[in-house]
């Protein structure tokens, strides 16, 4: 795998924690130090999501296509739908001179640090279970029944994070997002110094 003086920076946690939220304050702070992988899915967009901005959103055929030629660097189905991220929307980034966040979950996160990239992971986590339940619930994007599988794929991922120790270098709640996104920038200057 290609990769340069510049970090990997992947952030894991479930659902509603807040990752899309400090990865847009990140990039909206310091739009020259860092890009975001964009990844692929099969997944519909949700309202006011982009194409080729937020995800590449691909049909099913397309994915397989790309899995088939090895062009992922990591993938998963997630919530019946393929998430994965291409060894080229990475190299894209650290191309660019910039360190790379990566958006990815669990299995994402795993497949990545058992790469060359030598990755920075780091966990969000909610205070609470209820507290998560209720910001999805305010993000009114999920009906009632999807709301429960996501809140048990939230406790499952909650508790791998606590018991696979090494996989994550840093976990930082969320109980307040401008403190948790001090304590992301706190991170990326540990793993980065000199660099912001």
């Amino acid at each position: 795998m290609y990769y340069n003086r510049f970090r990997v920076f992947v952030i894991c946690g479930p659902s509603g924690v807040g990752k899309g939220t400090i990865i847009s304050r990140l990039m909206s702070d310091y739009p020259n130090k860092f890009g975001f992988s964009v990844s692929h899915t099969t997944r519909p967009p949700r309202v006011g999501e982009q194409n080729g901005k937020d995800y590449h959103f691909v049909s099913k055929d397309f994915f397989k296509g790309m899995l088939e030629n090895n062009r992922f660097l990591e993938y998963a189905d997630v919530y019946d739908k393929m998430y994965g991220t291409s060894f080229e929307a990475v190299k894209n980034v650290l191309d660019d001179n910039k360190c790379c966040i990566l958006d990815l979950d669990i299995q994402g996160t795993k497949s990545v640090r058992k790469s060359t990239l030598d990755p920075v992971c780091i966990f969000i986590k909610p205070p609470t279970i209820q507290s998560l339940e209720d910001r999805l619930l305010a993000r009114h994007t999920e009906t009632i029944d999807e709301i429960r599988n996501r809140m048990v794929k939230a406790e499952a991922i909650i508790t791998e994070a606590e018991v696979t120790k090494d996989l994550f270098d840093e976990v930082i709640i969320n109980d307040d997002l401008d403190a948790c996104y001090s304590k992301f920038v706190e991170v990326i200057k540990k793993y980065q110094p000199n660099f912001l």
